[in-house]
Formats: structure tokens, C-alpha cells, sequence
């Protein structure tokens, strides 16, 4: 198998479990590719036989890699879309975070879970990812998101007034300090901290978020993904407005229209027997146990 390695900065209490995973992978003959700021991070810390091939571009992996193991927390999982792209290459997320909804491999399950890859004992769950088109291409090449767009207001501490339409109808003028539109997969996250629903993913839907609205009636509401939402933002006094794309931010006017729809690829999540969504937000969240004991 060809496999190619994505990370960023690695804390000290996480080198033998990485060295872990580079001697499994050479036990079991896989081909491997490291990120090079990675490979800088790690190369006098970890031994290995012989110096890997390094990439640094989604362009240089593109037909070479049969599957990417990102080596962080979620940040560094999100990270990898823009690695992957619309190439397929499945994910894997080993997780040196804290959280890990995205990076559900354990560092104690790396062993595990690379024999369950190589013998085929796995099974890809595949995840939506949003698109962000605007006359202005505010992002570029990298106008997508696996978690979320937000919109926020700036520097002001009075609210911005977002007005939203799904499809060619008319939604909703939030009145609020912002406004998070979420995949499933990034229901667990900025949308879930404010309020909105958990998402199974695979549901074919959005989730509409509002931060801190002005209205308490006014709750979040879950779309079909099959429609263009569209957002148009004003603020008293407000001139200028944060979009972000998961970590990406821009500043943005009044002038700005957003169009935000379901990207024409998804990413392809590697996931064992033992590793399901149920299980995961079970377990990182505690659900079901009783605080009594």
C-alpha cells in the first residue's frame, strides 16, 4: 500500500507512538510519503531507515498515495481536505489532540487499526463537503469546508443582520452576532456550541445556526443540501464582517453575496469494525454514563 503522512507540530509525549506508526508501516512494506513540514518536525526524533519521499502539494500525491494518515487533532484532519480534495483518497485520523470527533484512531489503536487497513477489514464513510461561490472567489482554489461557513461580525459590538434564502425562497433576517451554516460532519462542532442539532452524516442536509440571535424563538433549522443557500449581511455602523471556511477567515462588505451549496466530491473517512459516528460522539460525550458512580 502506498500511504502518505499529513501533520503539523508533534508534542514530545506523542514521539513513541508516532515511531509506532512509521515501524508498523515498514513491517507491513507500505510505500510512504510524509508532509515535509511534518517530516522537518519529527526527522530528529524518530528513527527511521532511510529518508521518505516528502510532498508538500495536493498535486504531488494526486495517483501516488492509496491513503492519507492525518497525524493531529480535528484542525489538523480538517487540514487534509485541501490535501485530498477531489482526488478520493481516503483519510485515516490518528488522533494527538484532545477531542477527536474527525481523528477517532486512538494513539493506542494505531497497530490495530493499520493491520485492520492492510487486511482489507475496513470501510469508507463518506462525508459532505460545502462549497462557497462568490463573484469576489474570496478563497480561491480553497473555497471549501467539511465543518462550516461562518459569517461573524468584526469589530463592532452590535449585531449584524444576515439575511438568508434557501433556494429562491425567502428564509429568515437573522439578527444576531452571526451566522454558521454546517455539513453533518460539523454539526458536532461550532453549530453544536451554539445550540444545533447533532447530524448523522450521510443525511443530505445543512444546519442553519445562529450565533447569540437577538430573538430566542429564532433556533437553528436543518435543509436539504440540494439547494443553494444564500446570505446577504448589513450591521449598524458595520462596515466590514468575518467569513471563515473551518480555519480560513477573510474579511468581507456589505457589498459580498454568499452562496454556499454541497461540493460535487465528498471525503472519503476510513473507519474500522470498532470506529462508527454512534460510537464516537457515545464516547466523547459521555452519553450514558451514570455520574452517580
Amino acid at each position: 500500500m502506498r500511504v502518505g503522512i499529513y501533520g503539523r507540530h508533534l508534542n514530545d509525549s506523542f514521539v513513541p507512538n508516532i515511531q509506532e506508526l512509521f515501524t508498523v508501516m515498514k513491517n507491513l512494506n507500505w510505500n510512504v510519503m510524509v508532509y515535509e513540514p511534518f517530516f522537518k518536525d519529527v526527522e530528529n526524533r524518530i528513527k527511521m531507515d532511510e529518508k521518505p519521499v516528502l510532498f508538500n502539494r495536493h498535486e504531488e500525491i494526486w495517483g501516488k498515495i492509496d491513503l492519507l494518515i492525518s497525524v493531529g487533532g480535528d484542525g489538523t484532519f480538517l487540514e487534509t481536505i485541501h490535501i485530498v480534495r477531489d482526488s478520493g483518497i481516503p483519510v485515516l485520523g490518528v488522533n494527538t489532540g484532545r477531542l477527536g470527533f474527525l481523528a477517532s484512531t486512538h494513539k493506542d489503536e494505531i497497530k490495530e487499526v493499520l493491520e485492520y487497513i492492510h487486511n482489507d477489514k475496513y470501510r469508507l464513510q463518506n462525508r459532505t463537503v460545502l462549497t462557497l461561490e462568490t463573484k469576489e472567489n474570496l478563497f480561491g482554489e480553497n473555497n471549501f469546508a467539511l465543518n462550516e461557513l461562518t459569517v461573524h461580525k468584526k469589530d463592532s459590538s452590535s449585531m449584524i443582520t444576515i439575511h438568508a434564502y434557501f433556494g429562491d425562497l425567502y428564509l429568515n433576517s437573522y439578527w444576531a452576532d452571526g451566522l454558521i451554516i454546517s455539513t453533518p460532519t460539523g454539526s458536532t462542532a461550532y453549530s453544536l456550541s451554539c445550540g444545533g442539532p447533532i447530524v448523522v452524516p450521510g443525511s443530505g442536509s445543512f444546519v442553519i445556526t445562529p450565533i447569540a440571535p437577538h430573538n430566542l424563538n429564532v433556533r437553528p433549522i436543518v435543509v436539504p443540501d440540494n439547494r443553494t443557500i444564500r446570505l446577504k449581511i448589513e450591521g449598524r455602523g458595520e462596515e466590514e464582517f468575518l467569513c471563515t471556511l473551518d480555519s480560513k477567515s477573510v474579511t468581507i462588505d456589505s457589498s459580498i453575496e454568499l452562496y454556499i451549496k454541497k461540493a460535487n466530491f465528498e471525503l472519503n473517512v476510513v473507519q474500522t469494525d470498532k470506529q462508527n459516528f454512534l460510537n464516537t460522539i457515545r464516547n466523547k460525550m459521555m452519553w450514558g454514563l451514570d455520574s452517580r458512580n
